[in-house]
Order: C-alpha cells, then structure tokens, then sequence
C-alpha cells in the first residue's frame, strides 16, 4: 500500500478510526497529524472498545509505529491515560509509540481559558469539549505557546509558564470575569513529573518519517474530525482550530505533498454532527432520534448526543474537492437497515434557488432547504456480507447512487458493522 492520508467527510465521527485500524495491517508507520484530545477515535477489537484521542488508532496493530505529528496540541495527561490503558491490555507500546518535539503542549490554563471563554458566550456558545484545544492553538499562532521539546530546557520552560499563566489569569479574570482555580507551583510540580516520564516518547519526528519515507516504508496519515469543522474551510465559526483537510497532513508531520498517493474521505452514510451549527438534512424527529440510538451517535469525547440527518452528497462533493479525495470508505451502512425508505440530499434550495455547490457564505446555510432523492430501504443483517454482491439490491442501489452523485470517486471499502471484521474490502490501494 502506498503513502495514504484518511480524512472525515462530513463534520466528523464518520468512523476514521475503525478504516485506520483495518489498513494499519497494511501500513508500516501511522501518523497524527492535526487535532487534539478533543477528537476522539473509537476501535473496537474482537469485542474489546477502545477510545483514542491522543494515540493513533492504528497503535491496535502489533509492530507498528505510531507518532503524534507536530501539527497536533498534546495533552499529555490524556495521552498517560491512553498508554496505561493500553499496557493494562497487554498492548506493547514502548519503542514503537513516539510524540513530536515540535507539537505544542495543552497546559492547564488552556482548559480554563476555554472553559471560562465557552460561559461567557452565553447564547452565542460555539460548543467546544471545554478540553483547551482554542486557547492552545491560540497560543501557537501568536508565538507564545510551549512544545513538547521545550521540556528538556527545563529552566527556560518553567520561566514561560509562568508568564503565560499570568496572563491567562489576568485575561479570565479582569476580561471574563470567571475564577481561575489553578496554582502555578502545583502545574510546576506536575510537569516536573511529565517531564520524566513523556521525553523518552519525544524524538524529531519529521526526520524519523523522512527517513522512513526514504526506506519505501508505507505511511498512513490519520485526520480528526471532519473536513466541515476545517477553520478555514468549514461552517465558521462552528468549527475546530486546526486544518482537517488533507492539506494537514503535510503541514503537520513535516512531510511534502508529493510523498502522497492517496487520500481516503471517510462518508458516513448519514449525516451527524455534534454542537452548534448550521446542519442542513437534520432529523428533529422521531426518525432522527432512532437513528442516533442504533448508531449509537454520542461523542466518544464529551457523550454528547449528536444530531442525526440524511446523507447530504452536496457537503460530501465539496470534500472531495477540498480534500482530493480518491477514495471513499462508507461507515455504518448498517445503521439504515429496516428503514422504509432512505433518503439522500442531492442538492440545495436557498432563497429559491437551486444550488448544487455548498456555499462558502457559512449564513446561507442557515437559509437551505434540502432536495431530497427517495431511494427503497433495505432489511437484514449486514454484518456478515463478506463482498458488496451480498449486500441487499436496494443497499447496492443506494451505494451506487452516492456514488453517482460525488464525482464517481471509486469506494474502497463498505463497514457493516462495529467490528474490524464486519468490512467489505471493495479494492486495495
């Protein structure tokens, strides 16, 4: 397989972490790219759940390297949590798991800042996980942030976080009027541990995947959330702080475009979005409360219900154009079983015009009334369809038909079900 980078769709939880899992047996080296712990990945082995938000998911395979890119904001009590679970199992995770020493750290003044922000909005609430991820980024483009390998200056790091506290104490204070609960000599004290125990992780890993580059090693670039929660590209301002889009995987783990090969938009063959936001095809109803229930649609980060709609193929073109996509992986085929009939949005209505391109004015999307294709439901299990012919004629149509519908890019996978086993492999890349 060659060098492949896996982005969402949609506005995320399209199920990326279960299509990384599955070509991670195929891969030598899995890269994080962008993100924070507020992405959360969802694998689930022989009937074991894992939830990664700082792992990469494809650390579920024996023998492979995972790396947390530069482009991420590292929360290392998350990422502590993440290895001691792992090592509760029996999954080897030393010398094969390693963290960039350009990624810039989430600090505790960063959950507060984002929490005390997130309450003075009020009703104009963003929805954020409250996790620190804004504020860290924040930190990041105005040249104040610390990363990871600033630990080892143990002296020049300690003297910047006790300016940045200072400052983040004052900002909550006097603009936000909030409480600020945190002491610096117990955050001192606490990175005086993590210092001990996270650098034997570090390593410049721009290096360590040129190199891996060079030696025809087969690198998969794992993507959170979703090409619409993009900040420069996606339903501003209800998006996240990073670039989602495959542009990232560049920018985040120090390697050059022209390494790429492929790029894989996971599609939800619904749509779900959680927090605030426009959402066009949304289901306030009965059958969109039924479809979050046998989804299972919580946030594998906050619990969150997520809102649940019919697949919109208008968002789904968009993100092959942002993204270049070359394949497609459908996620939770499974879910629409039984229904009578299922529906897909093949365009938009917006002040009474036809549209067949989502707009980059993020208001009129407040404006948008779905057109709707009908399309026969299907009954039956699916889960143990071992090649697409099996599946249920009306399910195929419906495949087809998406299909027809975003550019015919080729789909490389159908999932019919949680577990890694329960795929159709339609092609190999």
């Amino acid at each position: 397989m060659p060098n492949v980078v896996i982005v969402g769709a949609q506005w995320g939880d399209e199920g990326k972490a279960k299509v990384i899992d599955y070509l991670t047996e195929r891969s030598d080296v899995v890269i994080r790219f962008q993100g924070g712990a507020n992405a959360g990945h969802t694998v689930i082995v022989d009937g074991d759940k894992f939830i990664f938000h700082m792992v990469p998911s494809g650390i579920m395979s024996p023998g492979k390297v995972c790396i947390v890119g530069n482009g991420v904001v590292f929360d290392v009590q998350q990422f502590f949590n993440e290895v001691d679970a792992l090592k509760a199992k029996s999954v080897l995770v030393d010398g094969r798991l390693f963290v960039s020493d350009q990624a810039h750290l989430v600090l505790p003044y960063h959950k507060a800042l984002d929490q005390a922000s997130e309450k003075s909005m009020a009703g104009d609430k963003i929805g954020t996980t409250g996790r620190g991820i804004g504020p860290a980024y924040a930190d990041k483009a105005t040249r104040t942030g610390l990363r990871v390998g600033e630990l080892a200056r143990w002296d020049a790091f300690t003297k910047r976080l006790s300016a940045n506290f200072e400052a983040k104490k004052f900002y909550i204070e006097t603009y936000l009027k909030g409480t600020f609960p945190l002491s610096l000599d117990a955050i001192i004290e606490e990175y005086r541990a993590v210092r001990e125990r996270l650098m034997p992780y570090v390593i410049d890993t721009a290096t360590y995947i040129h190199e891996a580059a060079r030696e025809s090693k087969r690198l998969l670039f794992e993507g959170a959330q979703g090409t619409f929660l993009d900040i420069d590209h996606g339903t501003y301002p209800f998006v996240t702080s990073s670039n989602t889009t495959a542009g990232a995987a560049c920018t985040g783990s120090g390697l050059g475009p022209t390494a790429i090969n492929h790029v894989v938009g996971i599609v939800k063959t619904y749509t779900t979005r959680v927090g605030n936001g426009p959402f066009p095809t949304e289901l306030k109803d009965a059958l969109g409360e039924k479809i979050r229930e046998v989804g299972k649609e919580y946030g594998a980060t906050t619990g969150r219900p997520r809102r649940c709609g019919w697949l919109d193929t208008v968002m789904v073109r968009k993100a092959v154009e942002l993204n270049g996509l070359t394949r497609l992986a459908l996620t939770k085929l499974d879910v629409l079983s039984d229904l009578p009939e299922v529906k897909i949005c093949t365009h938009y209505s917006i002040d009474g015009k036809m549209v067949a391109t989502f707009p980059s004015d993020p208001s009129a999307l407040e404006r948008v009334v779905p057109v709707y294709e009908t399309l026969p439901g299907w009954q039956g299990e699916l889960s143990k369809c071992s090649k697409l012919s099996d599946l249920p004629p009306n399910a195929l149509r419906y495949i087809e038909r998406l299909k027809e519908l975003c550019y015919r890019v080729p789909i490389l996978m159908v999932s019919t079900g949680p577990d890694r086993m329960e795929t159709i492999e339609v092609e190999k890349v």
